[in-house]
């Protein structure tokens, strides 16, 4: 078996998860009431038995070390490891200036471990992939880099470096969020697209990061500078992420998201509470990995008048207490307090957060540490919210930012 060094950029500012990542960096951003964003690429890699992980940081990383601290920790007697790199200025007094340059700073970690193909995923995406195949399909073809790609809708693709390949899957071109994206051949209405994981063969990596570090009119990143310049060479190519088989979920469709706004990050919550999810947070063959505080079961209780709680196509997490409450198509993280008569619906709250007696909440997403006065109704007016001075996005989500007190 070939020698494969992951390194997971996890440097991210997230501005557009605004005020979600007020505190923290976005890849630390709590997701489906006990998880984390980078807790579903760091699955992967476990799951895959690929356990010798950088996590690059930069942004606002206190919250993500805790969190890589508490939950993935590796012993370093297996040789095994899960290590969080803070940006150290390395080549020179300047933080990383591009998604290449935060590689290119850190290749004496690389170097170390002499890999035979250095895997460079994101951080913030929702899917699951079994990377071993990814490496295999990339040494099969003796590739200087492989790009991971999947379909998405036209209309979203701008968002997103835009493939095109030949007959065999080999990068023929590459638009780093065009204006106006490039259809599939066979498919008018979708584009393939880039899922920002490459792999790459170690020395061509190295010296690809050399070059491009030389290069003063660079911008130093992997979309923009290295695949437009190392594809027309004709050794990229593109491994098609429907291809990826997970164990005990043969048949699926193959779900990723990226979840880069407040909105997609509220539509991956309201994709996971169906009757059958387009993404399996269940799976035993491949378990999903996290921090677990150490808090009692949750509660749902009538109230002192005897009305029973009702909760309908939710998600709620331990040490929740829901008292006579109506909670509808929803996710409650860790320790969230619900009052005798409050109604909750399409809403999610992060942790930790208290929701007093007779609220009305609509489309609401909190973060952690929320108190929300007895009576008080959020979602319902958006006019009215935004005078309260609450962010209210174009589609109408009310997003309350961390430790956010609100009341009528």
């Amino acid at each position: 078996m070939s020698r494969t060094l992951a390194m997971i950029m996890a440097g991210g500012a997230g501005t557009r998860l605004y005020p979600l990542t007020q505190t923290r960096t976005k890849p630390a951003v709590p997701f489906a009431g006990g998880l984390r964003l980078i807790d579903f690429v760091l699955n992967n890699f476990v799951n895959s038995d690929l356990l010798k992980i950088y996590v690059l940081t930069q942004f606002k990383s206190q919250s993500l070390n805790i969190h890589l601290r508490q939950a993935w920790y590796l012993s370093g007697l297996t040789g095994n490891f899960i290590d969080a790199i803070p940006a150290q200025m390395r080549m020179g007094k300047r933080w990383y200036e591009g998604t290449a340059d935060a590689i290119y700073q850190n290749l004496r970690l690389i170097e170390i471990h002499e890999p035979d193909n250095v895997c460079i995923f994101g951080s913030d995406h929702i899917y699951k992939m079994e990377v071993r195949q990814a490496v295999r399909y990339h040494e099969k073809k003796q590739a200087d880099l492989t790009v991971c790609a999947t379909r998405v809708p036209l209309a979203e693709a701008s968002r997103f470096g835009v493939i095109e390949v030949d007959e065999n899957f080999r990068m023929i071109g590459f638009e780093e969020k065009p204006a106006n994206p490039k259809p599939l051949p066979d498919d008018p209405n979708s584009a393939l697209v880039s899922m920002g994981n490459y792999i790459f063969d170690t020395q061509v990596l190295f010296d690809t990061l050399h070059k491009d570090a030389e290069d003063k009119l660079s911008s130093h990143d992997f979309g923009n500078d290295i695949i437009p310049k190392l594809y027309p060479k004709g050794s990229v190519y593109v491994y098609d992420f429907t291809l990826n088989q997970i164990p005990g979920e043969e048949g699926r469709s193959h779900y990723w998201r990226d979840v880069g706004t407040l909105y997609s990050f509220w539509e991956a919550h309201m994709d996971l509470l169906s009757c059958s999810p387009p993404l399996d947070l269940t799976n035993p063959k491949w378990p999903l990995r996290s921090y677990h505080p150490p808090v009692a079961p949750a509660r749902i209780l009538g109230d002192n008048d005897g009305t029973q709680s009702a909760i309908s196509d939710s998600m709620i997490a331990a040490g929740c207490t829901i008292v006579g409450a109506n909670v509808e198509r929803s996710v409650l993280g860790y320790k969230i307090d619900v009052g005798a008569g409050a109604s909750l619906k399409e809403s999610i709250f992060l942790g930790t957060s208290t929701i007093g007696a007779g609220c009305e909440l609509n489309r609401v997403v909190a973060d952690k540490g929320v108190t929300i006065a007895p009576g008080t109704r959020i979602g319902i007016d958006n006019a009215e919210d935004r005078d309260r001075g609450l962010t209210v996005t174009d589609e109408g989500l009310v997003v309350l930012s961390k430790g956010a007190y609100v009341g009528n």
